[in-house]
C-alpha cells in the first residue's frame, strides 16, 4: 500500500489540476459550527484570499487576516467589500499580529509553515479568555491508519471534484493560488506537541488529508504560560 499510494496520489494530483476544488474551504462551514453566533473579534492566520475571514465577518464585529504573501493579501483586499468589517495585513503571524486579544483565532493549512509549538504558544497568548482557537492542518502520513484514511479520501476527492466542477475542466480558484509546502509532522507529532502547549485540545484526523484542532480557553484573566498577566495589545509572541 505504501508503494502504490504515491502513484495514485500523483494521478490524483493530475486530475485535481484540471478539476480543482478547495479542500480547505470544505471545512469552513464546520468551523463556523464550532463558534458562537456572535463574537467581537477574530484573527485569521494565513488568511490567503480571505474566504474564511469574510465568513467570520458575518458573525464578528471585526476580523483581521494576516498572511506573509503580499500578492494573496492584495487579492484578498480586492475581493472584500470595503464596507465589511475585515482588514488584511502582510506579516509574520508569530511577530506581527495586530493587537488583541481575539475571541476567535483560526488557522487553515498554514501552521505547518511555522514552528508548530511556537505557533500554538503564540495563538494561546493572543486568545481572549473564553475564546476559541481552531486549526485545520495537514500532516505527513506515517501509520497504517493514516494510509487507510488517505485511501478512503481518494474516491471521495474525485467525486467531490467532479460534482463541484460539474465534470468540466476549470481554472484554480483564487483561494488555491497561494504558495504551499508539504507537511513534515506526522499526526502523532501534532498530538504530542499540542498536548504540551494546549492541554485539553480536541484533535481529529479528517478526510482530504486534514486534521482539526479545537481549543477553548477558560474564562478568566488573560495569562501567559509562565503565569504572568498577558499584556493586551503587545502584538509580539517571539520568545514566549
Amino acid at each position: 500500500m505504501t508503494t502504490l499510494l504515491p502513484r495514485i496520489m500523483r494521478a490524483l494530483e493530475q486530475f485535481h489540476a484540471t478539476h480543482p476544488w478547495d479542500h480547505n474551504a470544505h471545512y469552513h462551514r464546520w468551523m463556523l459550527r464550532q463558534l458562537p453566533r456572535r463574537f467581537n473579534s477574530a484573527l485569521d492566520v494565513g488568511s490567503g484570499s480571505g474566504d474564511l475571514a469574510r465568513l467570520l465577518a458575518s458573525r464578528a464585529g471585526a476580523v483581521h487576516g494576516i498572511d506573509v504573501d503580499p500578492t494573496i493579501v492584495d487579492r484578498a483586499r480586492g475581493l472584500t467589500d470595503p464596507a465589511a468589517p475585515v482588514t488584511f495585513t502582510v506579516g509574520d503571524a508569530l511577530k506581527e499580529v495586530p493587537p488583541g486579544p481575539y475571541d476567535v483565532i483560526t488557522c487553515v493549512a498554514t501552521i505547518h509553515h511555522m514552528p508548530f509549538s511556537d505557533a500554538l504558544t503564540c495563538f494561546r497568548h493572543h486568545l481572549a479568555p473564553g475564546g476559541t482557537l481552531i486549526v485545520v492542518g495537514v500532516y505527513r502520513p506515517q501509520s497504517l491508519s493514516d494510509y487507510l484514511i488517505d485511501t478512503v479520501a481518494i474516491p471521495a476527492n474525485v467525486a467531490m471534484a467532479w460534482i463541484k466542477n460539474k465534470g468540466r475542466k476549470t481554472p484554480r480558484p483564487a483561494s488555491m493560488t497561494a504558495p504551499t509546502r508539504p507537511a513534515t509532522m506526522t499526526f502523532a507529532d501534532v498530538v504530542r506537541d499540542t498536548r504540551q502547549a494546549l492541554p485539553g485540545a480536541r484533535l481529529h484526523r479528517r478526510l482530504f488529508w486534514r486534521y482539526t484542532l479545537v481549543w477553548r480557553r477558560r474564562p478568566g484573566r488573560l495569562r501567559d504560560r509562565g503565569g504572568r498577566s498577558g499584556q493586551r495589545g503587545s502584538g509580539q509572541c517571539a520568545g514566549r
